[in-house]
């Protein structure tokens, strides 16, 4: 499926493929709740880095979350936050770990997006605790990081595309 995105200023618009569109993952950590904003989380997709077309390239710019140590320091996270320098909206991430894929935000992605026949939520433990997570039956929750990936999520319930 071909997934057309925009920042909310349109300095930046891009285009991808994507075998999985679904937004179905809903991520309560700090970094997407900070990044991110309304909600609490952040939603991820998946798509292929070489269809990665953009235009406005200039207008990007890459945050690098500050990650936790295990004895309190602090290290940049090797994942790329793309975002607008115009609007501030989030665009997408890329990780090096995974060069293959880039993980637009569902947030930036203007095509109609399929309705999920389930959610995963996810980084319980470290939601806020204004934030409510509003599971429905049938959604899976994890304190930290599901096993299944994204490209399993969808296998699973067979809506790759």
């Amino acid at each position: 499926m071909q997934l057309k995105g925009s920042c909310h200023c349109t300095a930046v618009q891009f285009t991808l493929q994507s075998a999985h569109p679904y937004p179905y993952q809903r991520c309560y950590c700090s970094i997407c709740r900070k990044t991110q904003g309304g909600g609490g989380y952040a939603i991820n997709l998946s798509g292929d880095a070489k269809s990665l077309d953009v235009t406005g390239r200039d207008h990007i710019s890459v945050y690098h979350a500050l990650m936790p140590g295990e004895d309190g320091s602090l290290r940049a996270s090797s994942a790329e936050r793309h975002f607008c320098r115009e609007c501030g909206s989030a665009l997408w991430l890329f990780s090096p770990e995974w060069p293959d894929l880039i993980h637009p935000f569902a947030s930036a992605i203007d095509t109609p997006l399929p309705v999920p026949p389930e959610r995963t939520h996810m980084m319980l433990e470290s939601r806020a605790a204004w934030v409510e997570a509003e599971t429905r039956p049938g959604d899976r929750e994890y304190r930290e990081y599901p096993e299944e990936s994204i490209a399993e999520w969808h296998e699973r319930l067979g809506v790759s595309r």
